[in-house]
């Protein structure tokens, strides 16, 4: 057995960054700190967080007045950012700037008189902020089906944007449909979808055609990763999301002789590395590097308010 280890994997900019500003708190002022939602979505991550005294909420009446509270990579509302100065919270803003770019996208079409049309999955922790900014115009879509659904009171008004963690290609299909019923509609000049996003799925779409297996290091609720294996599906490739190397299935792997291993934005580099241990003593298997592109972003940390 074979195993491409795709390149680049795992964390992105934006998840470092707030997994450090996390890191950083915690050392500077010590337990508990408060985070709205999960700080990314992974479990292997947010557990070792949970250990550490780290609390997990989605309710701000439940975090006591003036604790460290720090909002999560996905972004979050207006609202609930009124909330946190009412109980006079300390914030550390760990939001993805390319997140951030798509809030004030969002603001500066509604506020121009725009229909915003946002591309994402309901109830994902992204998209809940960012219609948030202006939920008197924003209107999600999550499919080709949507957009013909779509009313607006001006067709000449009409923007999209899109989750940062879409499939390029299903995204692509539906801002196709968007130029067919509304031709005047108009975007951002710079896609939304983020640059980490995009090389994970280019690598595992061109990695796909050598795999007999691809493995996808992700949890169930990370949007990124679960593209991921989707990408290597409709290539007709058997593909399985696991949070680490117990959630093998040995049957798997029966007469396979190429692997391609990647990784979410959201999954450690440790899981993958169990993952490839489990492979090498169970498989006898050799890896391979498999470079697609480089990756050299960083984002500066934020400051408390």
């Amino acid at each position: 057995m074979r195993i491409l280890l795709a390149s680049p994997r795992g964390f992105c900019a934006g998840v470092h960054m707030a997994i450090a500003s996390l890191e950083l708190a915690l050392e500077s002022n010590g337990p508990p700190i408060y985070v709205y939602h999960e700080i990314v979505h992974n479990r292997h991550v947010v557990d070792r967080f949970r250990s550490q005294g780290v609390q997990f909420v989605s309710d701000l009446s439940t975090v006591p007045e003036g604790a460290i509270l720090l909002f999560s990579a996905h972004g979050t509302s207006p609202a609930i950012r009124q909330a946190a100065r009412q109980r006079h919270l300390r914030t550390i803003d760990a939001t993805c700037p390319l997140v951030t770019k798509v809030h004030h996208e969002a603001i500066k079409y509604a506020k121009s008189g725009f229909t915003v049309v946002l591309i994402g999955h309901a109830g994902h922790d992204e998209v809940v902020g960012t219609m948030g900014e202006a939920p008197e115009s924003i209107v999600l879509v999550e499919s080709l089906a949507d957009v013909d659904r779509i009313e607006v009171s001006d067709a000449d008004k009409v923007a999209y944007l899109t989750q940062t963690t879409l499939s390029i290609d299903a995204a692509r299909e539906i801002i196709a449909r968007l130029r067919e019923r509304f031709p005047k509609v108009i975007g951002p000049s710079k896609a939304d979808i983020c640059y980490a996003t995009q090389n994970r799925q280019e690598a595992i779409a061109e990695l796909s055609g050598e795999a007999d297996l691809v493995l996808v290091l992700g949890s169930r609720n990370s949007s990124n990763s679960q593209r991921l294996a989707e990408i290597a599906r409709q290539r007709g490739v058997t593909a399985h999301l696991i949070d680490g190397p117990q959630d093998i299935d040995s049957s798997w792997l029966m007469g396979v002789e190429t692997v391609v291993v990647t990784a979410g934005a959201s999954a450690p580099e440790i899981v993958v590395q169990e993952c490839i241990a489990f492979l090498k003593t169970g498989f006898g298997a050799s890896i391979e590097h498999r470079l697609f592109r480089e990756e050299n972003v960083s984002f500066p940390f934020p400051k408390m308010a």
